[in-house]
Formats: structure tokens, sequence, C-alpha cells
């Protein structure tokens, strides 16, 4: 029994090698070795059938003509590529938070720069999320179907300020469509002060003779390609999500739309779609009470679109209706996102710790406001969480020192038992008893703090908050790896020293196996960003500390 807790680590410890091998398969473009995907490889740039400024339209995929999955009746949405005719035009309007860059074909959104947020290698440009261009297709189209009306392709005049003022906390752009078979669509973007959510107003004009029931479309269009930078050693989400009110948040795998198998909610009054990777995110809202039907669907090799579709009803000849919307685009910093819309916060992905993950944001950024450092933030975190854990960690590291103190007596009786595995076990057990060492004592302690330790991992993954924020001397990027290895390298050492107070396993095998788990999971510390690795140590020392004044209190130092 006393070898249980060794093996169920060791299992885990395993099937993770198996994954990080598979990652690296995956990143380096191979098919993984253990777990077959049935995902095909993406491909290194954006599709070639739609590079910015393409001369004409003529290859409109197949795709496109099909009706999207929850839209009603025989409209459907136009294809996501956008061609460039001839009159297009790119207009650039910058706030003091967002750059942005439309185009007058469809009035659509086709390039966002985050002032406030530095590129990941280029840290004097700002990062870009919406970007057209031969590596990027990741674009936020609108318009109308169920007729001839104007759509994301028709070209549009624009009129409005470009800049943000001094002392204005608001920037109107306009663009104004022709008439098409009897609509004419006015499309008005509106940005605020210090904010990436912005309102977009669609006004539809009947210019005919008789009555139409347009429908509004409001849809994002992404390759399927990983963000640049992505670490091949942890894997964080990129793809499509919805949420409603029913379901909550359901991400959506390029791989499900490509195989026909994306499981969601198609139609609801509430919720938004979005657009998800690593640190960002980009979502389109209705107000709730909005029926909506919302689709994935694929549009062109390695390029999707989610979006939603709402009716705006019948619009009499000479009148006019107006359908709001709302357009977010920025970093998934967890208090904007809540302060936009509710369940928005969810595109900061925690994964299945999410209920534990949000009170732990909490408390980290509350250390945060009055440390002043993510970094100093982090190892506060961490104490308090050790401070909390205290008692159940003394009860699983007394367990371990009193197995570390009887270890030469169950060493002693393996040796002159090795031959009679039965009469072993029996004597074991003896020991145990007369000891009063129960094996699994410093097992259950430990399990119980593991989704609370795992849920950290992921604030601290997801946090863009952590994205370029310093920590100390040479930790310039608490996102990034150290760049000079020392953090792994005390990681490492920790983690031994670690390895030196717990009990010897008996077997010998164990126990050069457990010298040698340390070195091989610093390998992996290497390529984790330093704000991880600086968890790790804290949580290491602290332990380190808890279990030396244990086993000095029992009297087994050394042993």
């Amino acid at each position: 029994m006393n070898d249980i807790r060794r093996t169920i680590l060791w299992v885990v410890f395993g099937f993770s090698l198996v994954l990080l091998w598979d990652q690296w398969q995956v990143f380096n473009g191979r098919n993984p070795t253990f777990l077959p995907s049935t995902k095909p490889p993406a491909s290194a740039t954006a599709p070639a059938a739609a590079p910015p400024g393409a001369a004409s339209s003529s290859a409109v995929p197949q795709a496109a003509n099909t009706t999207p999955a929850g839209a009603s009746g025989a409209a459907t949405v136009p294809d996501g590529k956008t061609t460039a005719p001839t009159a297009s035009e790119r207009v650039v309007v910058t706030t003091d938070v967002l750059k942005l860059t439309f185009d007058t074909e469809g009035g659509s959104l086709v390039q966002s720069e985050f002032i406030q947020h530095d590129d990941l290698t280029e840290k004097d440009k700002p990062f870009v999320l919406l970007d057209q261009s031969p590596n990027r297709y990741y674009v936020a189209q609108t318009g109308l179907i169920g007729g001839s009306f104007p759509t994301h392709k028709t070209p549009m005049s624009v009129s409005g300020e470009r800049t943000l003022k001094d002392g204005a906390n608001e920037l109107v752009l306009r663009f104004e469509s022709a008439d098409l078979g009897g609509v004419k669509l006015v499309k008005t973007w509106t940005l605020k002060r210090g904010g990436y959510d912005m309102r977009v107003r669609h006004e539809i004009v009947n210019t005919g003779t008789a009555p139409v029931s347009p429908q509004v479309y409001l849809q994002i269009v992404r390759d399927g390609n990983k963000p640049p930078g992505e670490s091949s050693f942890y894997s964080t989400f990129t793809g499509p999500a919805v949420y409603t009110e029913a379901k909550k948040y359901q991400k959506i795998e390029f791989k499900d739309i490509e195989n026909n198998k994306a499981d969601f909610v198609k139609e609801a009054t509430n919720g938004y779609v979005a657009m998800v990777q690593h640190y960002f995110a980009s979502a389109w809202l209705l107000k709730d009470g909005v029926p909506r039907d919302l689709f994935a669907r694929k549009v062109d090799t390695n390029l999707y679109a989610v979006g939603m579709i709402t009716p705006a009803g019948p619009v009499e000849p000479g009148a006019s209706k107006a359908i709001d919307a709302e357009f977010f685009v920025g970093p998934q910093a967890e208090k904007t996102l809540e302060a936009v819309a509710p369940g928005l916060e969810l595109v900061k992905d925690y994964g299945i710790f999410t209920i534990i993950s949000k009170p732990l944001y909490w408390l980290l950024d509350k250390l945060h406001t009055m440390l002043g450092n993510w970094g100093w933030a982090i190892v506060a975190l961490v104490v308090v969480l050790k401070a909390a854990f205290y008692w159940l960690n003394a009860k699983a590291y007394a367990s371990m020192a009193k197995m570390k103190a009887i270890n030469p007596k169950v060493m002693e009786m393996r040796e002159r038992l090795k031959d009679k595995p039965q009469e072993m076990q029996q004597e074991m057990m003896r020991i145990y008893r007369e000891e009063k060492v129960n094996p699994m004592g410093g097992c259950f302690p430990i399990l119980v703090q593991i989704p609370v330790f795992i849920a950290l991992y992921w604030v601290l993954l997801s946090s863009v908050e952590m994205r370029h924020a310093p920590w100390i001397g040479w930790i310039k990027d608490l996102s990034a790896p150290d760049p000079w290895f020392i953090l792994p390298i005390v990681m490492t050492a920790t983690s031994l020293f670690q390895t030196w107070l717990n009990p010897t396993p008996p077997d010998p095998m164990q126990a050069k196996l457990m010298w040698i788990m340390p070195l091989a999971f610093s390998v992996m510390f290497i390529f984790f960003p330093a704000g991880l690795v600086l968890y790790w140590i804290t949580n290491n020392v602290l332990s380190i500390a808890q279990q030396w004044f244990i086993n000095k209190r029992l009297g087994v130092l050394g042993k």
C-alpha cells in the first residue's frame, strides 16, 4: 500500500509526458504519435483565396451557398471572404485605446490595434488582433439578407471623425450604401473613450414601393491558425464560442466545424458569439430579448465564421427601422468584460475549475492593488493559500515524516523477505499497525488541494495582466519564459530538495526515478511563462519550510 501514492504520481507523470510529446508533434506540423487527431494541420498562412486586395470575387466557395445552422427561411449569409473592389477605401480611426481600420466595402472592421498592449515580439509596436494580411485573416462583418440587399460586400460611402478629440467621449463613423433591392443600409459605428466595446447601429431604409422584411447578420470570420508564439508545452483554446443563458459558455473547435459536428445552441434571445484566443477576444452582442439564430460554418479552406442572424421585421415603403448591436474587440481583462455584458468574462477560459478560478483571480487582483506588482502578488497569493491549507499540509507532511522514520525498518524487512512476497506484505502491514502509520495519510490532504492549485495555474496562464508585466531584475515579462533560465534552475533545485525530504521508496528503481522526475520536469519549466514558474517555486519553498519543520520536530531529517 505504501507504493500506491507513488504509483498514482507516476501514472499522472507518464500520461503528461505522452500529452506533451503529442503537442510537440502537432506544434511542429506532424501528426500526433500517441493520440491521433482527425484535424488537418492548419496552413501556415491565411487562405490564398482571400488575400487583401484580390482583384475579383470569382472564386466563391460552395459553403457560402448553404444555409447556416439555425438560419430561418431560404436566406443565406454571404461567404465571409472580402474581395476589394476598385472603389474600396481603408478608413483608419483612433481612440485612446484602439486604432481600427475599416473597409468601405461593407463598412467592415478589418484590423484592430491595441495601443496599450504591445506586440508579442516587437515591443515598440501595438498588438494586432483583427487583421487582413498574408499571414492572418480575421475580420468582423455585417449586412442584410432576405433579398438583394446590401451586404458586407456592398461598396459604401463614409463620413465622420477619424480621431477621438481631446475632451470628447465618443467618435462616430457612418457608412451608407446605395439603394439595393429597394433598401438602403446605414451602418453607424460609435466608439467611446477608454472602451473596447462599440455600438453598431444598422438603419434599414425602405426606398422602394413595397414592404420588405430583411434580416441582419453579424459575423466574425477567422482562419484556423493558432496565434503566433503559442507554446507547445501548454495549450490554450483558439476558436469560436457561443454564450446563452440556457447552455452558458460553449466552445466550438475548428475541427468540429470542419467535420459538421459542432454542437451548440442554435436559437436564443440572449447571449453572444465570440472568437477567442489566448489573452484576447472579439464578440458580437445583441440586446437581451432580441431573437437570434446562431451559426458556425466553414467559409473556405482553413476559414471559419461564427455569427448571429436577427429579423428586422416588416419595413413599410418610405419607413426605416434600426437594429442595434454591440461589438467587442480587446484584451480579456476580467473586470472590463464583466462591465460589457453578463457572461462575456467567460471568454477568459479557466476550464473546468472556473468556479474556483474566479475568486482566486479576485484575490490576486486585490493583492496586486496593494503591492503594485503582479510578480509579488503571485508570491503573496501562494502564501495566503498555503496558510489556508496549513493544517491539511501539516497532516500530510507528518504522515510522510513518519513514513521516513520507519523507512530503514521497511527496507531491512523487504531485503529479508524479498523472496516471500506474501509474507513481506503481511509484515509490512504489521509494521504500519505497530507504528500507527497510514501509507495513504500523506496523499489525501494533497489531493484535496489539487483543484485549487490547478485553478490558480489557469488564472496565471489566462490573465492578460501578466502579459509584459515585469517582476524584478531580469524578469521583464511574467507571461514569457525566463530569458536567463534562473527560475527553472531554482525550480529544479527546490524540487530535488523536496525529494530528499520525502521518504525514500523501498524499491531501488523507484528511488532512482523519484530523483529523475524533477529533472525531467525541469525541461518543461524552461519553456513555461515566468509567472507560472514563480508560482511553483513559491509553493515549493513554503512546502519545504513546513516539511523541514515537521521532519525536524519528529527527528527524521537525513534519514
